[in-house]
C-alpha cells in the first residue's frame, strides 16, 4: 500500500461524495492498519446523507462495518475472543471503538449503547481525524478495538452482507427472547429485518411471517427463512392483520419486530401481536416521526410488552460470527450486498440504496 490512501468523504448532507488523499498514519502501540476489502453501504449511511443523525460531524468517512486484511500493526493484536491477531490476517471489528465505561449508562444501567462517549467508525469521527471509516483503502484501528479474525468457512461479502444488520438482529432476538415453537413477524426486509427473519428462524420460531416490498426483497426474505411473505405495496393493514390472525389461530403473533423505521408500522405493528406478546422496535434509528397509537386498547389491555433496540454490543458482534461460521453456507447473507460500488461511484451507491432498488451496497475501495 503506498503512503497515500484514498477514501470517500461525505462533506456534509446531500453533498456529492469527495474522493480524497490520506496520509498513512503514525501507529502507536496496540493499533493497527486494516487493508479495507469491503464495507458497505446501508440504511445509516443513507441517513447520514440526509442529515438525520444529530451530531455528527461531517466531513467524515462514512463506512461503520467493514473487513480486510491486517496490513500493519504495533506489536501484537488480541482478538475479543482471546485469539492471536497478526499481520496478514483476515480480520472485522466491532463499529463501536469507544465507550467510557465508567458512566452509569455503561456500569449502572448495562446499557453501552447509551453512553455518552459512545464513538462509531463512520459516524462519530470527523474526517481530520484521520482514516476513521470503511469508505476508504484502509482503516486505523485504534488501540482497544474489539477484533477478530473472520472464520475460514465465511467470505468477506457474507460478513458485509450480513454487516450492522446482523449484528442488530442478534440484539433483537435477545430483547424479543424469541422461544421455541413461537410465532414471529418481521415488519420490513431490508438488511435488519432480512437478517431477523433468518434468527427468528435459527432461535426456534414455528411460524415467520415477513411484512414488506419490493417482489425482490420478499423473494430474498423467503430465502432467508420466512415461511409467508406479505407485499406491503398490495395489501391494506386489515388485509394484513386478517392475514396474520388467520396463521396465528386468530391470537396474532407472539413476537412482533419493528424493521421498518415507519411511523405507521408501530400502530399496526401493536395489532399485530396477540395478547401477552412482544413487540421489539429496532426500525427507527431516526426520528420518523409521531406514531398514532391507543395506549388502553394497543398495550395496557393487551398486556403487551413493548422494547425497544438501539444498535448492538460487542457480545453480538462475536455472537454473528459465531452465527456465520455455523449458517453462512446455507443463508444468503451474501445476496443483501446486491451491488458492488468503487469509491468514485458512492453517490450512485445512496442514490440506488435510497430508492430501495437494493437492500445494501458494498463498497469496493480498490475498484
Amino acid at each position: 500500500m503506498s503512503d497515500r490512501i484514498l477514501a470517500a468523504v461525505m462533506t456534509a448532507p446531500r453533498a456529492p461524495i469527495d474522493v480524497r488523499e490520506f496520509a498513512r498514519p503514525d501507529l502507536p502501540p496496540a493499533s493497527a492498519l486494516l487493508r479495507t476489502s469491503s464495507s458497505e453501504v446501508c440504511g445509516t449511511d443513507v441517513h447520514l446523507w440526509h442529515g438525520r443523525l444529530a451530531g455528527v460531524p461531517y466531513p467524515i468517512i462514512p463506512g461503520h462495518v467493514s473487513a480486510g486484511v491486517v496490513e500493519a500493526s504495533r506489536g501484537p493484536l488480541t482478538g475479543i475472543d482471546g485469539a492471536t491477531i497478526g499481520e496478514g490476517d483476515r480480520v472485522v471489528f466491532f463499529d463501536v471503538h469507544r465507550t467510557c465505561g465508567s458512566c452509569r449508562a455503561c456500569t449502572v444501567h448495562r446499557t453501552p449503547t447509551r453512553c455518552r462517549a459512545r464513538r462509531v467508525y463512520g459516524i462519530t469521527d470527523p474526517a481530520s481525524e484521520g482514516l476513521f471509516g470503511g469508505w476508504a483503502q484502509a482503516i486505523y484501528l485504534e488501540p482497544g478495538v474489539a477484533l477478530a479474525r473472520l472464520p475460514d468457512n465465511v467470505s468477506m461479502d457474507d460478513y458485509i452482507g450480513g454487516g450492522c444488520g446482523l449484528l442488530t438482529a442478534v440484539h433483537i432476538v435477545e430483547r424479543a427472547g424469541i422461544d421455541v415453537g413461537d410465532a414471529v413477524v418481521v415488519q420490513g426486509t431490508g438488511a435488519v429485518g432480512l437478517s431477523a427473519i433468518a434468527l427468528a428462524r435459527l432461535a426456534g420460531a414455528a411460524l415467520v411471517v415477513a411484512i414488506g416490498a419490493p417482489a425482490a426483497r420478499l423473494d430474498l426474505a423467503a430465502r432467508m427463512g420466512a415461511d409467508v411473505v406479505i407485499d406491503l405495496t398490495a395489501t391494506s393493514a386489515s388485509e394484513r392483520l386478517d392475514r396474520v390472525r388467520s396463521l396465528t389461530h386468530g391470537e396474532g403473533a407472539d413476537v412482533v419486530v419493528e424493521a421498518a423505521g415507519s411511523a405507521e408500522a408501530i400502530a399496526e405493528g401493536l395489532d399485530l401481536a396477540r395478547d401477552g406478546g412482544r413487540y421489539v422496535i429496532a426500525g427507527h434509528y431516526t426520528d420518523a416521526g409521531a406514531s398514532t397509537i391507543n395506549a388502553h386498547r394497543q398495550i395496557n389491555r393487551k398486556h403487551l410488552d413493548v422494547r425497544g433496540c438501539w444498535g448492538s454490543e460487542a457480545r453480538h458482534f462475536l455472537r454473528a460470527l459465531a452465527i456465520l461460521e455455523r449458517h453462512a453456507a446455507s443463508i444468503p447473507w451474501r445476496e443483501i450486498g446486491a451491488r458492488r460500488y468503487g469509491l468514485h461511484q458512492l453517490d450512485a451507491a445512496l442514490a440506488d440504496a435510497e430508492a430501495m432498488r437494493i437492500p445494501k451496497a458494498l463498497v469496493d475501495p480498490w475498484a
